[in-house]
């Protein structure tokens, strides 16, 4: 479907010389029949997904915490315990955490992303539009962190389409599974009609504790970490997410420079800036305890390895699941994943093999994996088949021209990022071969390869009610400015990949894991992402609200507060 004809009467109110109320009505009612169109009849349109409703226990949940649907919310990550995090602001004006929901898989070691291809997951402070928001995605849903921001380019790093997205499969991303990313997508947008203009999305290496930062403190991005954690302390102390600048290549938060006139430039030295009264005092408590424990951390005090060669990780409950598939889990499996730590997929519907989940727990594996993922299931998202999506229009799709508003700039969406993969002839029934590395002896086929066993479709989502659209178009008058939206860049389908050979699994052993300021600041010198700066503390974040997983199976270790299945609406 095109929507020329929406920026078409935009652009002839605004040459008319039409007020802005008068624009605001005019695309509002044209979005109205716009939105029929999209959802009539058609389950499994981009449109249909990106704006199903919250289920009533989120719903509950929300006005338990004391908060609104649309209120605005802060997403924190945390890679190395696999978790992300909603936080919503509540009716007193602070933020608190609405819901912990745990990943189903990112790639890479701890650290910042450095260049295109090194399999990195970003860290670090990113804003996200509406422009970026991407019902197209090849994995469901998903939204752009916006990588690279003004941080990294001073750095010269490079990288993109990294996204926070459905499915269990990564290569710098952050895998959530299709139904955890219907609710993340659903409440980033309603805070979008509340009239949120970005959201802020806060990476980090692990949760910014003291602790954390004395185990992992021979690791060359030390002084990196500690300069998020400086972002980490000031959103637990103020309640609310922080002012993000950049300046002498470095992050700064809640500065204001002394002199009006002077900007905060992330490749220009520092000018003289300020802190809110009393803040900078509270981040050099943290930073003192930091230093002392960092400082007196002796060898009885085992250090984090630097790297564990197991290409990423998966949040404990899938790990669970796959050895045991009977076990429940937030969130559908695609038929095959391959855990960390193992160069080949496994299968979701039998138990995986022990080594697998050996490796996946180990604190280090005996060589680096680095290898293509299994692709993205094609039969069995949320909702019925998923199917290839056509190329918006050069003029921009209505999602885009929806915020052209808001967005500053157009983001990209997400082209596919894995090829098929099969079940190779000869291989055991739990396992998916992926295609032979360089320097791997051929290996001789026969008969037809297998598929992997098919998983029972899931049950329809439902579209969203008639009713629920009354906020977001009372909310559009504010929103429209007239300005012509962003092109949408072409989505790449899934490449066709021939059938791997037959090559039998190596097992590999486990190896043994090795061994503030004053308020007024004066140019800080620029710190490098491989150099010790000084540092602040934190303490551990609040836990989730717990929601335990329904049904009668048994209970995955570390399951409370974390989202659980078949929590999307089934009203019509």
């Amino acid at each position: 479907m095109r929507f020329h004809g929406l920026s078409s009467l935009s652009r002839q109110a605004r040459d008319r010389g039409l007020g802005a109320p008068w624009r605001a009505a005019l695309l509002a009612g044209c979005t109205a029949l716009v939105l029929a169109g999209c959802n009539g009849g058609d389950s499994n349109s981009p449109m249909s997904k990106a704006s199903r409703t919250l289920s009533p226990k989120t719903l509950a949940l929300i006005q338990e915490k004391d908060m609104t649907k649309s209120s605005p919310i802060v997403v924190r990550i945390f890679k190395e315990e696999s978790e992300l995090e909603v936080w919503k602001e509540t009716a007193g004006g602070d933020y608190a955490l609405l819901k912990t929901y745990p990943i189903c898989r990112w790639s890479g070691e701890l650290g910042p992303k450095v260049k295109e291809g090194d399999r990195q997951a970003p860290e670090g402070f990113y804003t996200i539009t509406p422009g970026q928001m991407n019902p197209n995605s090849s994995y469901y849903l998903a939204f752009d962190l916006g990588f690279p921001n003004a941080y990294d380019r001073a750095w010269g790093r490079s990288g993109s389409n990294l996204m926070v997205h459905g499915d269990c499969s990564s290569r710098g991303c952050y895998a959530m599974t299709d139904e955890q990313v219907q609710e993340i997508f659903a409440l980033g947008r309603e805070s979008f009609f509340g009239g949120q203009r970005s959201f802020q999305v806060q990476a980090y290496p692990f949760r910014m504790t003291t602790d954390n930062l004395v185990r992992h403190r021979n690791n060359p991005h030390l002084a990196f970490w500690k300069m998020l954690k400086q972002g980490s302390d000031v959103f637990e102390l103020t309640k609310a997410p922080p002012k993000v600048d950049y300046c002498g290549k470095r992050y700064v938060f809640n500065a204001t420079p002394t002199d009006p006139g002077q900007k905060l430039q992330a490749s220009a030295p520092c000018p003289d800036y300020t802190l809110p009264e009393g803040l900078e005092e509270a981040l050099a408590a943290r930073q003192k305890d930091v230093s002392t424990k960092i400082a007196s951390a002796g060898t009885l005090q085992p250090a984090a390895p630097v790297k564990t060669g197991k290409d990423g990780g998966m949040h404990k409950v899938f790990l669970a699941k796959l050895e045991n598939p009977e076990l429940s889990a937030p969130g559908s499996l695609p038929p095959v994943v391959k855990p960390p730590g193992v160069d080949y997929g496994v299968s979701t519907t039998e138990p995986a093999p022990a080594e697998s989940i050996a490796l996946a727990n180990a604190d280090t594996v005996s060589e680096t994996v680095n290898v293509p993922l299994p692709a993205a299931r094609p039969d069995d998202a949320p909702g019925g088949p998923r199917t290839a999506i056509a190329a918006a229009p050069a003029s921009g799709g209505f999602f885009d021209n929806l915020f052209s508003g808001l967005s500053p700039a157009p983001a990209t969406p997400a082209p596919a990022e894995a090829a098929a993969s099969t079940t190779s002839a000869g291989a055991a029934p739990n396992m998916v071969l992926l295609p032979p590395q360089a320097g791997d002896a051929p290996a001789a086929t026969a008969g037809t390869p297998a598929r992997p066993p098919e998983r029972a479709a899931l049950p329809q989502l439902a579209s969203l009610d008639a009713g629920s659209n009354g906020g977001f178009l009372d909310s559009l008058k504010n929103w429209f400015g007239g300005s012509p939206p962003p092109a949408a860049a072409p989505a790449e389908p899934i490449a066709d990949v021939p059938m791997p050979p037959a090559r039998p699994p190596v097992p590999r052993q486990a190896t043994a894991a090795p061994a503030a300021q004053p308020a007024r600041v004066s140019r800080p010198a620029a710190a490098a992402p491989t150099a010790a700066s000084s540092s602040v503390g934190s303490p551990s974040v609040a836990s989730s609200g717990s929601e335990a997983l329904p049904g009668a199976v048994p209970t995955l270790p570390g399951a409370a507060g974390i989202l659980a299945p078949g929590s999307f609406s089934t009203v019509q």
